[in-house]
């Protein structure tokens, strides 16, 4: 009997233990991952993302957990020598192999979207740009993750994607359990804007206050976390700051005389640089100044004028003629600006640069202007001393790049004194790049099937069920072998 009890017993509390341990273990977590790189005008980004298999309102949860950088130039600098745009990628490629489970790779699917670089390459040289996404597909190929396509995607699609990217990381698409990572940058309206610019193209997106048939090749529709939103969106292919500079001095070169030497109050006084005409003259962007020039170089001497700069940039917004109720530039369609802006990439670059991307209070337009003017007006050789560390084109290039920015923002998409507070320049947002690639991410995560979130073995009603049961099997036991060894005297009586 003794025997017998003693195995119950230890029987009844080595299952109360099994079934607690197993049902409280810690769960694995069921991570997904997935690559997309930004092939841009001027280099190339891998991002790694990952997300829960379990998803919410039929929208992956989504965040970034690595950035690398790709050496050398964008995929389209890589014209003419096609071969060399794949392997290029290699290196950051097995950067996301140590970061992604070895297990998952197979399942991790990895995208290439090619922006404005890529499409201006593309109808420059179609032939061309076809090699580079050839190139770039054989080695996306032969990486050991789930290839899903390398495509040059539309500035349409760059603006929204870039919008999706900004409101999805201030919380704006979770109506509740959501804290919001940026408090400055709170709107009145539900969701912020997006300002892009890039090395080629510059974008606009932002909800509209109001419906309007306008131009409606410029809204589109979207549905996240449950909800439906209209967009206003466009993209100025050839505004980006490297292609809005070529054109400039495209502009200045055609409205000289026959003079070799052009004099440029876009850069610091003492600077110098030589371009070689018919690389000036040969992009998209430039091709149509087609007159003829007696040299074959221009020899570029900075003045460091910021008023001279501005006048002259803001004659590449032909603000003349607008067949809709209001337009940004070139007859291209905008409603009024509505709500905060986040504005991002070179946007951010330039800002932070200069020390005008303060998160606390937005900087009032008079001091940015100031400071750009201040900055332009440091002769290069001073410039060059105090910024060593900088490559000499990008030092050279943030006069012009930050009164290209005023310029575009100001007389471009017309922001004034009063609205100007509501632009916040972003460079990351929590752990997370502001830009297309995470609103390309979530979006693609739409199109990949939710499973089912890992739980513990027994429902909650299983697992209390056999805790009592145990527990009574424990308590019988117990009880029978103090009946056992503590017997009533009559009982005991009875016995004898």
């Amino acid at each position: 009997i003794l025997l017998i009890l003693g195995f119950l017993s230890a029987l009844a509390v080595i299952a109360l233990i099994a079934v607690a341990v197993t049902q409280n273990k810690p769960l694995l977590k069921n991570i997904k991952y997935g690559i997309v790189l930004d092939a841009g005008s001027s280099h190339t980004n891998l991002y790694v993302y990952e997300w829960p298999a379990e998803k919410e309102n039929d929208t992956g949860v989504v965040q970034q957990v690595e950035e690398c950088k790709v050496e050398g130039p964008g995929i389209s600098g890589y014209s003419h020598a096609t071969e060399k745009a794949g392997p290029s990628l290699a290196q950051c490629l097995r950067q996301a192999e140590e970061v992604i489970p070895s297990k998952q790779h197979q399942e991790t699917p990895v995208y290439l979207g090619a922006t404005a670089g890529m499409r201006l390459l593309s109808l420059q040289n179609k032939s061309a740009a076809d090699k580079v996404l050839s190139s770039v597909e054989k080695t996306l190929r032969s990486a050991p993750f789930n290839f899903q396509g390398a495509r040059i995607i539309s500035g349409q699609e760059e603006g929204a994607y870039g919008w999706i990217t900004i409101n999805y990381l201030l919380g704006n698409f979770k109506q509740s359990g959501w804290t919001k990572l940026l408090h400055s940058l709170k709107s009145i309206s539900e969701t912020s804007g997006a300002l892009d610019l890039g090395g080629a193209s510059t974008q606009i997106t932002f909800v509209p206050n109001e419906l309007s048939s306008e131009s409606p090749e410029n809204l589109l529709y979207f549905r996240l976390y449950g909800k439906d939103y209209l967009v206003y969106t466009h993209s100025f292919l050839c505004y980006g700051k490297d292609q809005a500079l070529q054109q400039k001095l495209a502009r200045d070169l055609e409205a000289s005389t026959s003079n070799s030497s052009l004099l440029d109050p876009c850069f610091h006084q003492g600077y110098q640089r030589t371009i070689n005409i018919s690389d000036l003259l040969k992009n998209p962007c430039t091709s149509a100044k087609k007159k003829q020039f007696p040299f074959s170089q221009l020899y570029i001497q900075g003045e460091g004028d910021y008023q001279k700069c501005r006048r002259n940039i803001q004659k590449l917004f032909n603000k003349t003629s607008c067949p809709y109720s209001s337009c940004s530039f070139n007859g291209i369609y905008l409603p009024p600006l509505q709500g905060d802006f986040g504005a991002f990439s070179a946007f951010y670059f330039v800002m932070n640069f200069l020390n005008l991307t303060s998160e606390q209070s937005p900087i009032a337009l008079d001091k940015v202007a100031s400071t750009i003017e201040s900055f332009c007006a440091r002769p290069w050789h001073e410039v060059k001393t105090v910024y060593h560390q900088i490559k000499e084109k990008y030092l050279s290039e943030y006069c012009f790049s930050g009164a290209y920015i005023l310029s575009l923002l100001e007389n471009g998409y017309e922001f004034t004194e009063k609205n100007w507070q509501r632009i916040h320049f972003l460079g990351k947002i929590g752990s997370s790049d502001a830009g297309w690639t995470l609103g390309y991410m979530l979006n693609l995560t739409n199109m990949i099937p939710a499973e089912e979130p890992a739980g513990p073995p027994l429902s909650h009603g299983s697992y209390v069920g056999l805790m009592v049961l145990c527990s009574l099997v424990l308590v019988a036991v117990l009880l029978f072998a103090w009946l056992l060894f503590h017997k009533p005297k009559c009982l005991q009586k009875g016995i004898v």
